[in-house]
């Protein structure tokens, strides 16, 4: 294929989808048309010889000669996994062992506190939109609480007409929703929010605290309908089972709209480090205010301004001024692949770029990348299922021509919110700020192939 036939939509050697799908067809069936005729081209025979790696069976007699003599059969050339009983399956499966290398990672600077533990996913290892429940990321103040589900409850009281008592067997009776959501630490991507300097971190030490989960539960109205809301309602405190008691204020109105009580995660009930045997799961907001073993729920007239919610979840912006309950995530998106930590396979060539994006206010509208620093930006491919508040999946093809350059993606939600430039963050919030930063990610391609994080 000649790289002057091709479609470029934007600079830096991005590539228009079908023409590059469609060309590319066309070229390996000329090339197929051509290695059939090869033949009869020469002075071979009309039937090709067989390109198998398998050898040729000997006929008759040579076959007795090969059994006596030693020579090679047809199970020599097979895989030693082809040739014998496999292994027994276990009652609760796990990935292949050659995935090992496929873990969470642990934040190495958290916090030096007992109990203080950052896991990250692993993105740039992962396809499609869902993480599995076992490298979905975690952050948990107080260590993971070991709770007896059968004497776990959650109390519903305050201004409710009827104070009520759940236990996990009575929730487990409810009608249920599943909803397909992501979830996002407000700190994701803090190095770069803060870093005067460009730190050498992958993808998954950057953004490695957001994931996407199908998740399953009771919707929290059903349970506050059931104990009746008092007039002068408003807020919500929740408050985890943790040894530290994370408590967070949500407002009554969101909390009617879109609580869950989640039970479940991708199919099976939550794991101890997602909050088992119950969790608060509001989606699209930030995650410390998705309540962990989920406890106590109290109807008040007014926030409870906790430690958390008065402290380390509360954004200070450049002129000074606090901005409290800043709940929702904005849209934000990442290149995974290729990303930080990764060293390109061929010195140029043709290459996919493939990423992620998402909004805490809604679904995706438009992915563009930029191959040349932000010079010009394409639009890529949105992988369907283009959910709410979930992983969108985005792809394009990239032909590298070996130089040096910088890839960008800038997603777009369906309400018009397009990501910043970091210089545009950085104006808004306080110098040492970094919570919800959802500014354009680059990654610096080197002349080498080697993938560093960079600043745009």
């Amino acid at each position: 294929m000649k790289t002057s036939d091709l479609s470029l939509v934007a600079g830096g050697g991005l590539l228009d989808r079908r023409d590059f799908l469609k060309r590319a067809l066309r070229y390996g069936a000329v090339a197929a048309t051509a290695a059939s005729a090869a033949p009869s081209r020469s002075h071979a025979s009309e039937r090709a010889p067989s390109a198998s790696l398998t050898p040729a069976l000997p006929q008759q007699g040579g076959q007795r000669e090969a059994a006596t003599s030693g020579a090679a059969t047809i199970a020599d050339s097979m895989a030693p996994w082809m040739t014998s009983l496999g292994g027994a399956d276990v009652a609760y499966g796990s990935p292949s062992a050659h995935e090992r290398e496929v873990q969470r990672s642990r934040k190495f600077d958290a916090p030096q506190t007992a109990g203080m533990t950052m896991w990250h996913t692993p993105l740039a290892a992962l396809q499609g939109i869902i993480t599995p429940s076992g490298l979905h990321y975690a952050v948990s103040h107080n260590g993971l609480p070991d709770l007896d589900p059968t004497r776990h409850e959650l109390l519903i009281h305050g201004l409710v007409r009827t104070p009520m008592r759940f236990s996990v067997e009575r929730l487990l009776r409810y009608p249920m929703v599943s909803r397909i959501r992501f979830l996002e630490c407000a700190g994701n991507t803090a190095y770069n929010a803060v870093s005067p300097f460009v730190e050498d971190h992958s993808c998954q030490e950057l953004f490695g605290q957001v994931s996407c989960s199908d998740w399953t539960g009771v919707p929290l109205s059903y349970l506050l309908e059931e104990a009746g809301i008092k007039d002068g309602a408003a807020w919500i405190i929740a408050e985890g089972a943790d040894g530290g008691s994370l408590t967070r204020s949500l407002p009554l109105e969101a909390v009617m709209k879109d609580a869950m009580l989640a039970l479940y995660q991708n199919g099976e009930r939550l794991r101890p480090s997602q909050g088992y045997p119950m969790r608060l799961f509001m989606p699209g907001w930030e995650g410390n205010l998705n309540v962990k073993w989920l406890h106590r729920l109290e109807l008040t007239a007014n926030p409870a301004y906790t430690k958390d919610e008065s402290g380390l979840y509360t954004q200070v912006l450049a002129d000074g001024r606090i901005q409290r309950f800043a709940f929702t995530m904005e849209v934000k998106s990442v290149i995974t692949r290729p990303s930080a930590g990764m060293v390109l396979p061929e010195p140029k060539g043709f290459y996919e770029i493939s990423g992620l994006a998402w909004s805490g206010h809604g679904r995706i509208a438009k992915v563009e990348v930029s191959a040349d620093g932000g010079e010009s930006w394409a639009e890529a491919a949105l992988q369907e299922p283009v959910l709410d508040r979930a992983f969108t999946r985005f792809s394009i093809p990239w032909r590298w021509t070996g130089a040096s350059t910088l890839l960008l993606s800038r997603a777009t939600d369906q309400h018009g919110r397009v990501q910043p430039t970091r210089k545009q963050w950085r104006k808004r919030y306080a110098a040492h700020s970094f919570n919800h930063y959802n500014a354009i990610q680059a990654w610096r391609i080197n002349r080498n192939g080697r993938v560093e994080n960079a600043y745009a």
